[in-house]
C-alpha cells in the first residue's frame, strides 16, 4: 500500500488548518511541506511557523521538504517547531553524511531528494542511511505542474537501487501526481505519493481526493 502525503503548498492558506484535518480524517498519512528560499528554487514558501501552527492539529508526521540552498541553516528551527522529519536536496549537499549524522543524533529522521535533471543513481552511497529518497516528477518550484513523461523510468531504477540497498527506505515521488498518474507511479516503484493540486485543486473536495487516491493506492 501505498502513502498519501498531501502537500499543502496549494492549500486554501486561510483555512489551512482545516483543510489539513480534513486530508488526515480521509486517510492522509503524513503532511508534506514544501519550503522554498527563492534561490534553489524561482519561489519563496512558508516556515517554521507554519509547521507550529499546524503541530497542535493534527498527530500524523510532519514532513518538510527543504527547497533551499542552505538546508543546515532550517533544520533545527523546523524540528523546534514540531517537525518530524526533513526532506534535503542532494544537489545542494553533495556530501550529505554529516547533516545525516547530525540529524540521526537528534533523534530525527532525514531523506534525500533529486531534481529531474539529476540521475538518481547520485543517492545510492548514502540509501542506506536515510528513511525515505524522494525523486522529484516535475522541476521543483511551483504546483500544478504536469507529471514528467521520463519520470516511470527514473522511479524503477530508484527504486531497483533501494531494494538492493536499503529495502526499508521510502521511495517518495512529488510533482504532478493525481488519480491519473498515482497508478503509473506506484506501479513504477513508489510507495509515498505527494500530492498538492490532485488533492486541494479537485473540485470534489480534498477529503473526497484523498479518499479515491486511497482506494488506487490500496490496490
Amino acid at each position: 500500500m501505498a502513502l498519501i502525503a498531501p502537500s499543502i503548498l496549494n492549500a486554501d492558506f486561510s483555512r489551512l488548518g482545516e483543510q489539513v484535518v480534513e486530508t488526515v480524517r480521509a486517510g492522509a498519512d503524513r503532511i508534506h511541506i514544501d519550503v522554498m528560499d527563492g534561490h534553489f528554487v524561482p519561489n519563496l514558501s512558508m516556515g517554521p511557523i507554519v509547521v507550529k501552527g499546524l503541530r497542535p492539529v493534527v498527530a500524523v508526521p510532519l514532513e518538510v521538504h527543504l527547497m533551499v540552498t542552505d538546508p543546515a541553516m532550517f533544520i533545527e528551527p523546523f524540528f523546534r517547531a514540531g517537525a518530524d522529519s526533513v526532506i534535503v536536496h542532494q544537489e545542494v549537499v553533495p556530501e550529505p553524511m554529516p547533516l545525516i549524522e547530525k540529524v540521526h543524533a537528534a533523534g530525527k529522521k532525514i531523506g534525500l531528494a533529486v531534481k529531474p535533471d539529476t540521475p538518481v543513481e547520485v543517492l545510492e552511497p548514502f540509501l542506506k542511511h536515510i528513511y525515505l529518497a524522494l525523486c522529484m516528477t516535475v522541476q521543483p518550484g511551483f504546483g500544478g505542474q504536469s507529471f514528467l513523461p521520463e519520470s516511470p523510468a527514473r522511479i524503477r531504477k530508484l527504486r531497483e537501487l533501494i531494494n538492493k540497498h536499503n529495502p526499508n527506505c521510502e521511495l517518495e515521488v512529488d510533482g504532478g501526481i493525481d488519480k491519473e498518474t498515482a497508478r503509473t507511479a506506484i506501479e513504477a516503484g513508489a510507495n509515498v505519493l505527494v500530492v498538492g493540486t490532485g488533492i486541494f485543486g479537485d473540485p470534489a473536495g480534498p477529503a473526497e481526493a484523498v479518499q479515491a487516491l486511497r482506494s488506487i493506492a490500496s490496490c
